[in-house]
């Protein structure tokens, strides 16, 4: 299993080793002492989920009220999407910045994303099934949506606006001015010592 930083604090790629044979194929998709030694403390696992999504699908971008927030540790199943992890947090050097990555079936690389960093995905397949591991419980009065059509994101979502399939909910989310001009971003100083005290209680 190799564990890559994305260049956003909190953020990695996690691309598991396949054992194919005649079968099919076997691999371990976590392991919390490879991840630990990376992270500096495991999963946080309260809850997982699983999604599934028609091609053109846009789910997000969600973030979480932090602390606690909700950590995400996500691999595909099925079929493929592209993962879009987003900065949100307030005063954080890549504030405003994302990554995309490519989770499918073939490589089945999987995204962390710790708390208070935003998350999307667009299925570029019919049937596209995600499993999810969270670190907190969902929490509706806690769950922020921002637009993943705004703008200034730059989001580059792979079909035309006519294509997308958004909830009603992502389709009127607000953008990163409004959310930032209302304090409803994360701070990025909070979140840091959020994870410093995840990572003394080795949660």
């Amino acid at each position: 299993m190799r564990i890559e930083p994305l260049g956003i604090d909190g953020a990695y790629t996690i691309t598991p080793v396949q054992h194919p044979d005649s079968r099919g194929a076997f691999l371990e998709w976590y392991r919390d002492d490879l991840f630990t030694r990376v992270a500096g403390h495991p999963v946080r696992l309260r809850q997982a989920n699983t999604s599934v999504s028609a091609r053109g699908t846009v789910r997000g971008v969600h973030f979480a009220d932090t602390p606690p927030g909700q950590a995400k540790y996500v691999t595909c199943q099925r079929g493929a999407v592209l993962d879009f992890v987003i900065d949100v947090r307030v005063g954080s050097p890549t504030f405003g910045q994302h990554r995309i990555v490519r989770l499918d079936d073939v490589d089945r690389r999987g995204v962390y994303l710790a708390e208070g960093l935003g998350h999307a995905i667009c299925a570029l397949e019919d049937h596209t099934t995600l499993l999810y591991l969270v670190s907190e419980r969902y929490d509706p009065a806690a769950e922020r949506v921002l637009s993943p059509l705004d703008p200034d994101l730059q989001l580059d979502l792979p079909f035309g606006r006519g294509e997308l399939i958004l909830s009603d909910k992502d389709a009127a989310a607000p953008t990163l001015a409004e959310l930032a001009a209302a304090g409803a971003l994360p701070d990025y100083a909070s979140c840091v010592r959020w994870y410093s005290e995840l990572k003394t209680e080795g949660v």
